[in-house]
């Protein structure tokens, strides 16, 4: 089974071949080419040499085969050919040193044995020769590999048949007849044990282990998949298994989360039943499935599947429990035997509906596989259901109606339990698939017409209408909460309708076409199968990772690795600092938030509950011993440390000693505050975009002391110059941590990991933020205080005198006068004369604008 999740990327593209490469070797540190010519590539270097470092050309009359490289040879390896001849070159000088004649037979193979100087010889004429290429004799016609103690040789055909044979008395030990269905692809002895592992063109890789008294080989394990593309595929188990069934005859349970639950369900002995008759498996077992469906609330009470069959009259049930088909055979309509086309289980999981090509509709007890009646129209001839073939059937949630699709177009509604036909209205073309959603009541239909029709079943009317399909439509899905409708086309698209909104909001390109897709109930995941492939692909389900709206974006199928990344995976996915980001929506709620309600992180609820105990856990995971000194760089390398946590290895620049020690500390600052973390650098970038969910995700991706540590460099630093704060990089990162605060709380996303951010923020910052408002409050009082003062002097001023203007003035504690007759006089505050009406005249005048330039103080440092 091949795996999403997860993709490999490309390192390097090699394009100068102008014919089939035949054949590859990796050669120290080359890699070596065959399609006719000899191509030497280096491995170093990879991205910067694209082209060959060398070139042999290989005669007219030599058609290389097969490549090798014999043991202790320096730079020497051994090309066979289809005329039967072997050359053996060296790649160093690019030299032909000796030509050996061969054995008048293609050269298929060319393996080194454990013995020096021996290769062993594969030829199409079914020998197998043990050469000595030192003196160029033939020492056996086997290779020699010792396994446990005797000396075996594992030979495969075309026809899936492996031979074993015995080098020391050099005949036939035993045969593994029908090993595979296919041809042998590989074969391998494991070092030092009696294994064989052999693989074939079926999908399947198997374990034969010599361990009998007659020395013959039995199967140890294996794994294996469909032997032909599957035809439908479905979720099961609350998405962690896929059922899926095959043109290979086989009906599989697949795991998502380990391959060793992955298995073929039982046919009941079918391997002894093929050996009694003398008749392969294939032969042995059912036909291909067209159509099943599952209930998984009667997993364990009795049979919980059923399944369709091509050219088969009657359908057959399975038990996902015990994974093996089930007793009972539901045959509906007996008198008039018509190939079964479409099944349905209700939903409590009792009964099943079946119908077959001729029209006819019938209901089954699963537990004991009894009739219990047919569904009939009056209107039709001899009572069937539908005038031709029943493309789909389907009961909804209560077991009150049951709907049914007709070939031609007819749609009709019956009462599930008496079987009467309620409602039927017909489309007007022909019907080719059909699915409904017990949730919401709608039914989807597929025409020939390329276009998908939405039905609400209570109201009896077409609700949706999605066109955009230029090919025939191969399967539809709904998702889990009824809000998507996907459809495949064997145009290679595969394309997202979105019901309430009734337009398309994705779609992909996909190389090759879908033939079955089935989507997970935590719509998370989507299972894909394709056109001669024999995997179930899976991708990741996100509606914005490659496209939105009408536009298309081609994707590659994922590859078989479990284990590499795509090669477009890096360029689906936008960067953090890309500047051609996808516009972000505004709205503070997700589209996912329910009004009212808070969503949660689904984070462990020990990553969290660490961030506002981690001082306790500091504190218990206090080291015993004092942690070692690192190891230093080189003297001549010289190091500067950042902030996350990388050495950037930059020369010194050279300061001069005489330079003022301010100069060094601005310097040093100036160096600090450019070398941003990455944590402020993803903080600035979501600020900026107002999409606040890249830092969410990164956060969430730290360790709670990682975390600790980032919160904890936005250091608030005691400087003796009077800066502004806003001005002050500390601050400004501070307001900005606090905006993204505000965000996440007025969203109500990530609750409980939010709050317990923020408990761990104001911790280490509650204290150091109280001084500040502190001193900005003790300024604010100040200037209260002047104002006071200057409304209290002014009282004080005698009778004629008038208040003077003068900046050297002090700032408290007096003002200037004029008195009549001399120049400025300086009263004080604790002067008992006054003057009512130059008093009325400060009252009136300078009090309120003293009073509009305290506001305006105040208004400044409350925004700051």
């Amino acid at each position: 089974m091949e795996m999403k999740s997860l993709f490999s990327s490309v390192a390097a593209t090699w394009s100068k071949h102008i014919a089939k490469v035949d054949s590859l070797l990796l050669f120290g540190d080359h890699i070596l080419s065959v399609d006719g010519n000899l191509f030497i590539w280096a491995f170093k270097g990879i991205e910067d040499n694209l082209a060959p470092i060398a070139r042999i050309a290989l005669d007219d009359n030599f058609t290389p085969s097969c490549i090798m490289h014999p043991d202790t040879y320096l730079n020497k390896v051994i090309i066979g050919s289809q005329e039967g001849s072997l050359q053996l070159w060296n790649i160093s000088t690019k030299k032909k040193l000796y030509e050996f004649k061969g054995w008048k037979s293609s050269v298929t193979s060319c393996v080194s044995s454990p013995a020096l100087d021996v290769i062993a010889v594969g030829c199409a004429d079914g020998k197998i020769h043990v050469h000595n290429i030192k003196y160029d004799e033939e020492v056996v016609n086997f290779s020699h590999s010792s396994r446990d103690g005797r000396p075996l040789l594992a030979s495969g055909g075309s026809s899936g048949v492996i031979s074993i044979w015995n080098l020391e008395k050099k005949r036939l030990h035993s045969v593994i007849r029908e090993a595979h269905d296919c041809s042998i692809l590989s074969l391998h002895f494991l070092a030092n044990q009696p294994v064989l592992m052999s693989s074939s063109a079926d999908n399947s890789t198997k374990m034969w282990i010599f361990d009998t008294s007659d020395g013959e080989a039995r199967l140890l394990r294996f794994r294996s998949g469909h032997g032909a593309p599957p035809a439908c595929i479905r979720f099961y188990a609350n998405g962690r298994h896929i059922l899926s069934a095959g043109q290979d005859r086989a009906f599989r349970l697949f795991s998502v989360i380990q391959d060793q639950q992955s298995r073929e369900l039982s046919q009941r002995h079918v391997s002894k039943r093929a050996k009694k008759l003398k008749m392969k498996e294939e032969e042995i077992k059912l036909k291909p499935v067209i159509a099943f469906d599952c209930a998984e609330i009667r997993e364990r009470d009795w049979c919980n599947v059923v399944t369709c069959h091509m050219d088969t009259p009657q359908a057959y049930v399975w038990r996902l429990q015990n994974f093996v088909i089930g007793e009972h055979i539901l045959k509906p309509c007996p008198e008039n035997p018509t190939p079964v086309k479409a099944c349905a289980i209700s939903a409590c999981g009792n009964f099943a509906v079946l119908g077959t090509a001729g029209g006819w509709i019938e209901r089954f007890n699963l537990q004991s596989g009894i009739s219990r009646g047919c569904y009939q129209d009056i209107s039709e001839k001899k009572g069937r259901a539908h005038k031709g073939q029943v493309v789909g059937v389907a009961c909804d949630s209560t077991n009150t109606l049951m709907i049914s699709a007709g070939y031609h177009g007819d749609i009709k509604v019956w009462d599930f339990k008496g079987r009467e036909l309620k409602s039927r209205w017909d489309i007007g073309c022909t019907m080719v698939k059909m699915v409904y959603h017990r949730i919401n009541g709608l039914l989807a239909t597929v025409t020939d017409d390329l276009t998908i029709r939405l039905f609400d079943v209570v109201a009896l009317r077409m609700v949706r209408k999605f066109e955009g399909h230029t090919d025939r439509i191969t399967d539809l899905c709904f998702s889990e909460d009824g809000k998507w409708l996907l459809s495949s086309s064997m145009d290679g698209t595969l394309r997202i309708w979105d019901v309430i909104l009734a337009r398309q909001i994705d779609a992909i390109q996909v190389e090759v076409a879908v033939t079955a897709l089935s989507l997970s109930p935590n719509m998370d995941v989507l299972a894909t199968a394709h056109v001669d492939q024999n995997g179930v692909y899976i991708y990741d389900s996100n509606v914005d990772s490659y496209a939105s709206g009408k536009e298309v974006v081609s994707v590659k199928l994922p590859s078989i690795s479990s284990r590499g990344n795509s090669e477009d995976e890096k360029s689906d996915k936008p960067a953090v600092k890309t500047s051609e980001s996808k516009a972000i929506s505004e709205s503070p709620l997700s589209s996912k938030q329910i009004p009212d309600l808070v969503t949660l992180s689904l984070l462990p609820r020990s990553q969290w509950q660490s961030l506002i105990n981690l001082d306790i856990l500091k504190v218990r995971n206090k080291p015993i011993e004092p942690p070692k000194k690192p190891e230093k760089a080189p003297f001549f390398l010289p190091s500067v440390p950042t902030f996350s946590g990388e050495i950037s290895f930059k020369s010194i620049e050279s300061t001069d000693e005489k330079g003022s020690e301010t100069d060094k500390v601005e310097n040093l600052k100036r160096k600090i505050d450019s070398q941003a973390s990455h944590f402020l650098q993803v903080l600035e970038y979501s600020a900026e975009n107002k999409n606040y969910s890249i830092l969410t995700d990164y956060i969430k991706g730290l360790s709670p002391s990682a975390l600790d540590m980032e919160l904890r460099m936005l250091q608030i630093l005691d400087e003796t110059d009077q800066e502004e704060l806003e001005t002050r990089p500390e601050f400004v990162s501070i307001k900005l941590l606090l905006d993204y605060f505000i965000s996440e709380v007025s969203c109500r996303n990530n609750f409980e990991f939010t709050q317990a951010v923020i408990r761990l923020f104001l911790k280490d910052k509650t204290r150091k933020l109280l001084e500040i408002q502190s001193e900005v409050w003790q300024r604010i009082d100040r200037l209260f205080q002047s104002a006071r003062c200057m409304t209290y002097s002014a009282k004080m001023v005698p009778k004629g005198h008038k208040l003077a203007a003068d900046r050297n003035a002090p700032y408290t504690g007096g003002c200037l006068l004029h008195p009549p007759g001399s120049r400025n006089l300086n009263l004080s505050a604790s002067s008992n004369t006054y003057g009512g009406r130059l008093i009325a005249e400060v009252e009136a005048g300078i009090a309120p604008i003293l009073t509009l330039v305290v506001a305006s103080c105040i208004r400044q440092e409350a925004e700051t």
